[in-house]
């Protein structure tokens, strides 16, 4: 008996939408979808808690996540950028993910130089102490905002958001926000220890890998 193949709409808007991405970043995006085995059970679990939040959100119009940390400038942006990267691999086109700080500072270079060299292009929209840099991930889709801010800044939602914690600084010194859907705590190690190293790059790609890898993980397990 032939075996029937059930296609949803999501796996074909996700499909036409991969096409749309750089080779490279559709190449690193295969990569680091193969390497799941390598996330523990125990952090699949904190993940996994995301993966149901954004489950839970995607029956209404639209989702927001804001990714914080303390200063804005380097774990927060890695996570936007590979959030809306993720939901885009996998066609949930009602996803927008933002970032935001419990300080103001600005994104450090070494955030666009990695995302440079994993097939994503990054233009540099003012040079004052804080610049503001367009990430474009896809041909068709509009690039994402990149600047350091507060995780209340005018330019981040301000109700019914997700508010995901990736620093446990941040954890600890934003106690509470009222106006979050839910916040959650998953923490990656701060890669500004290697700033100004010769293995600036090498280390700075290594994070970016991981959130990579752990928050397509996240969106292959929404339903």
């Amino acid at each position: 008996m032939e075996k029937k193949i059930v296609v949803t709409h999501n796996q074909v808007a996700a499909n036409k939408m991969n096409n749309m991405m750089n080779p490279k970043l559709n190449q690193l995006i295969a990569s680091l979808k193969s390497q799941f085995s390598e996330i523990s059970s125990e952090r699949k679990q904190d993940l996994e808690k995301l993966s149901q939040f954004i489950s839970s959100k995607l029956k209404e119009k639209e989702l927001n996540l804001i990714f914080i940390c303390v200063h804005n400038s380097r774990r927060s942006h890695l996570s936007q950028v590979w959030a809306q990267i993720s939901a885009h691999h996998f066609g949930y086109s009602n996803v927008h993910a933002y970032s935001g700080g419990t300080e103001e500072t600005a994104m450090y270079p070494g955030v666009a130089s990695s995302l440079i060299s994993s097939g994503l292009e990054v233009l540099e929209l003012s040079k004052n102490s804080n610049p503001v840099y367009a990430i474009k991930y896809a041909s068709t889709a509009h690039p994402i905002i990149a600047f350091s801010k507060m995780y209340d800044h005018s330019f981040n939602p301000n109700e019914n958001f997700g508010a995901v914690m990736v620093c446990s600084s941040a954890d600890s010194n934003c106690p509470y926000i009222s106006t979050a859907a839910a916040r959650l705590l998953i923490p990656f190690e701060d890669p500004k220890i290697y700033d100004g190293t010769p293995e600036e790059l090498e280390k700075y790609n290594e994070r970016s890998h991981q959130i990579g890898r752990e928050l397509l993980y996240v969106f292959s397990k929404v339903n």
